[in-house]
């Protein structure tokens, strides 16, 4: 059984362990030697790892989903933690590896998380959004059960998805509540409609582990592919021209900035909010995957995705300051 984690891992720390590749690249150094930039993991967490004068036989080895001994030492470089590995070969003994120590997914059931989509689903009122999304749905529902939402950063473990679009139902269900004049029609489609194409832009296997992006993921991107899906999808069930363009609005201005792949910014407010939730789930996703290996008191690594920024892990007990409240009188 596992006994080393990559949340256990600090500076200058000697490691000879198991760990998955997640992401390998086979570049060259300044004296034409062979290396390997790769990422690592296992369910507690991923580090960038590399291996200078890579041997043929490692970079044989060193595929996406493998997992594979390594030895090395704990670095830091610029700011953040690496591995700096002087040994990875193949894992001999048989039986040793369990997979789920390796696999990062998603803290909630699949299954759970699909009968809370399908219950979302069911509340939408307006019969053409709802076909088009149980159209959809069919077609992608197998692949939603393990795909991550992205191939790194944020939500990026088996069923990260589908993960990530609960916690966006949940954040618009409470918003249209706070603000009665939101269309809970159009804001839950355009939750449970703006990543779906990641499904076809990324190519996943059902461990939820990216190999790569795929050409038309490349060349297009989810934003575009999405808006596609939903045009031919919506015409071929004869849904009302209008709901057609305004759900395309929604995936094409999600992201709200050109350089981010969103040609227009939202122009209703239901757009508006989709991409706000969107921002919120991500940015929570940051900051609780940032924090895991801090200790209370204490700071982070340079976290790239939130500016480089540095997050700090309060150590007050929060459950003595709830009690001491409530003796309060006025």
């Amino acid at each position: 059984m596992k006994t080393l984690f990559i949340k256990d891992l600090n500076e200058g720390d000697k490691l000879d362990d198991l760990f998955m590749v997640k992401s390998v690249d086979v570049k060259t150094d300044k004296n034409g030697n062979a290396y390997l930039d790769m990422i690592i993991g296992d369910q507690s967490g991923e580090m960038i790892c590399r291996k200078f004068r890579a041997t043929d036989d490692e970079t044989e080895i060193a595929q996406s989903g493998e997992v594979l001994s390594f030895k090395g030492t704990v670095k830091e470089y610029n700011g953040q933690k690496n591995i700096n590995a002087i040994a990875i070969g193949q894992v001999e003994e048989e039986g040793i590896i369990e997979m789920d120590d390796y696999i990062a997914a998603a803290p909630v059931p699949a299954e759970s998380m699909m009968l809370e989509v399908k219950d979302y689903i069911k509340r939408i009122e307006n019969k053409g959004i709802r076909q088009i999304i149980i159209e959809i749905y069919k077609q992608y529902k197998e692949k939603l059960m393990y795909y991550p939402a992205a191939k790194s950063n944020h939500h990026a473990f088996k069923s990260g998805l589908l993960y990530h679009m609960i916690r966006m139902l949940r954040s618009a269900e409470a918003l249209a509540n706070v603000y009665p004049n939101v269309d809970k029609d159009l804001l839950y489609a355009g939750v449970l409609l703006h990543d779906i194409c990641k499904i076809e832009e990324m190519e996943s296997d059902n461990m939820g582990i990216v190999s790569d992006y795929s050409m038309e993921g490349k060349l297009l991107g989810h934003i575009i592919m999405g808006v596609k899906l939903v045009e031919k999808t919506g015409e071929v069930l004869g849904v009302d021209k209008e709901i057609i363009i305004m759900l395309e609005h929604m995936l094409l201005s999600h992201h709200y900035h050109p350089e981010f792949g969103s040609p227009k910014k939202p122009m209703f407010l239901e757009a508006e909010l989709l991409h706000y939730i969107d921002m919120i789930d991500a940015r929570v996703y940051d900051f609780e995957n940032a924090l895991t290996t801090v200790d209370e008191g204490t700071f982070s690594d340079k976290v790239w995705v939130l500016d480089n920024r540095t997050i700090y892990k309060p150590q007050f007990n929060k459950k003595k300051n709830l009690e001491e409240s409530k003796q309060l009188t006025f």
